[in-house]
């Protein structure tokens, strides 16, 4: 029998809806550390799927850092609602500063990249994470850093 309390807890990790959750825990056998990567998982397979819906909102996010090296990033998603989600407004941030910290050549070597705040994670895995969180297909556009 999966607890409510242990639903709720893997929802506020992983983003993923209430029956997702309860599957995976029951899959799991009430491990949230096993439910948690079996949603990830669940998840990735979603991304994957919605890599070839276009892209038509998105935000350009701008971040500098000490006033030496400055990003604009473009970064699309499906509809605004997205596009003004915290999830994805999150993950501009977290990319801007990426590319701030290690000054990627183009998009392709960006998105193979290991994210500074976890390398065990890649920059595409952080974006399918978020693409199974919001439902909705995500892309980096364009990015460009410049440095004083």
């Amino acid at each position: 029998m999966v607890k409510a309390g242990d639903v709720q807890k893997l929802r506020d990790l992983t983003g993923a809806g209430v029956l997702d959750c309860k599957n995976a825990l029951e899959e799991a056998s009430g491990d949230l550390d096993v439910a948690k990567k079996i949603i990830f998982e669940k998840g990735l397979l979603k991304a994957e799927r919605k890599t070839e819906r276009k892209t038509g909102a998105g935000i350009l996010e701008t971040y500098i850092h000490n006033g030496r090296i400055g990003v604009l990033l473009e970064l699309r998603c499906e509809t605004d609602f997205v596009a003004r989600s915290e999830p994805f407004r999150w993950l501009a941030h977290e990319l801007a500063m990426q590319i701030a910290a290690i000054e990627p050549a183009d998009i392709t070597v960006f998105l193979s990249q290991p994210y500074v705040k976890d390398e065990s994670t890649t920059i595409d895995q952080l974006i399918k994470g978020v693409i199974s969180k919001t439902g909705e297909n995500i892309r980096v556009d364009k990015f460009c850093r410049y440095e004083i």
